[in-house]
């Protein structure tokens, strides 16, 4: 009987599969199944909240606005800045050699083509974050017309670009494109 069981050993040692071969290959098997099951949820909870998605893009309706004036509005939870630019702000911005600037920039740069007169910034400080003045009516607009930030001085120009102060560069100037000749879409 020995060589009998010795016999079946030797054909399974010769094709090389094993029982304990087996066994090895489910249990990694159900383990990498159970890791994938695992983290799925904990990555699926990192991904945005419908609500966040929600505010991917936004449409405002700038038909209000009159040349000077400017509104706030938000964005995936940041104040966004558009303003109507006046054809004296717009002079006042293009008059400036761009070797005097931090960051330079021409108003052509940060507006849209054949749209000069609508600027559209992030109204958030590139120094700390802070919300700058100048938007509503009646707010200090700074040393140059633009904005002001007064938790540590920057001033930005008629174009929001940095003139004095902190801040290391401009306000940001998010995608937008112009769906008509008074809305703006914003992301």
């Amino acid at each position: 009987m020995a060589t009998t069981e010795q016999s079946t050993a030797d054909t399974h040692a010769e094709t090389g599969v094993r029982r304990r071969d087996f066994i090895n290959i489910a249990a990694v098997s159900f383990a990498g199944v159970g890791a994938a099951t695992a983290v799925i949820p904990l990555v699926n909870q990192m991904n945005p909240s419908a609500d966040v998605l929600a505010l991917a893009s936004i449409e405002v309706d700038v038909s209000a606005i009159q040349p000077g004036q400017a509104i706030k509005a938000s964005w995936r939870g940041k104040p966004v800045f558009i303003r109507n630019l006046t054809a004296a702000e717009q002079a006042e911005a293009n008059k400036v050699p761009l070797s005097e600037l931090r960051d330079p920039a021409s108003l052509a740069d940060r507006t849209a083509e054949g749209k000069a007169n609508w600027l559209i910034t992030l109204g958030v400080c590139t120094h700390l974050g802070c919300v700058p003045l100048g938007a509503a009516e009646g707010e200090n607009k700074g040393d140059y017309g633009g904005y002001f930030c007064p938790c540590h001085g920057s001033h930005y120009d008629t174009a929001a670009r940095i003139r004095k102060g902190p801040a290391p560069t401009n306000l940001e100037v998010p995608e937008y494109a112009f769906k008509s000749d008074t809305v703006v879409q914003i992301g």
